[in-house]
């Protein structure tokens, strides 16, 4: 059982991925509009609907996911935090986006699987793009946000380009761009990556790093862990 900011609590199943500084940096990343109408793209237990509910007391999330372990823990997240009407779960394919939420998201967030290929077993779903490509993420995400609406995704710093031209396919502009560094002066270890439905050119960029050389952690960890 993890504790979040404003007293949540969040349950992760058994063959679930545990909170990680991943989603915990991707919901700091996401700018939430008044209101907010929220989809989560491979939504696990709901770690990232969770964060943003804490974040901001009037966004609504709905996930989407896969696995029904971790569907059902989404719920059970949900019932057990009494956020039952403003975060769900939808036991489905992210790939499929129905016709009745088509153009109805002013959010999207994904904290998707980082790699093309490797040994299946336990988590296989959560680690690795079988089942959902960044071709196949970005069009959902086209398809389910409204014009003007933005995606937010944490990926690995080797993927940008070919996450930037899959943005471009489906008028995803590229807008704002965070690289993490594990240490100040280190190799970038995570990207957070803001997209626009409909945007005009124009990207801006920060640099956050975790941990000083020392080990002393930073201003940034510090805000990130409400230390």
């Amino acid at each position: 059982m993890e504790q979040l900011s404003n007293g949540y609590t969040l349950k992760i199943c058994e063959d679930g991925f545990p909170l990680s500084t991943d989603s915990i940096a991707l919901a700091d990343f996401v700018k939430l509009p008044k209101k907010a109408q929220v989809l989560d793209l491979g939504a696990g237990c709901g770690t990232l609907g969770m964060l943003l509910c804490a974040k901001d007391d009037l966004c609504q999330v709905t996930g989407l996911e896969l696995q029904e372990n971790s569907h059902l823990t989404a719920l059970e997240n949900a019932r057990d935090n009494q956020l039952e009407d403003r975060l769900t779960s939808i036991c489905t394919d992210l790939t499929q986006i129905p016709s009745d939420m088509a153009s109805r998201f002013s959010v999207c967030v994904s904290n998707p699987p980082y790699f093309a290929a490797g040994p299946a077993g336990k988590r296989t779903t959560a680690r690795r793009e079988d089942l959902c490509s960044p071709q196949q993420l970005f069009a959902s995400a086209g398809r389910a946000l409204r014009w003007g609406g933005d995606f937010y995704l944490v990926h690995r710093p080797e993927r940008l380009a070919q996450l930037c031209a899959c943005a471009a396919a489906v008028k995803l502009e590229p807008k704002r761009l965070c690289l993490i560094r594990h240490k100040t002066n280190g190799p970038v270890s995570l990207i957070l990556l803001q997209c626009r439905k409909g945007g005009k050119p124009g990207l801006i960029w920060q640099e956050e790093a975790l941990f000083h050389e020392n080990g002393e952690p930073t201003d940034y960890y510090r805000r990130l862990y409400h230390l």
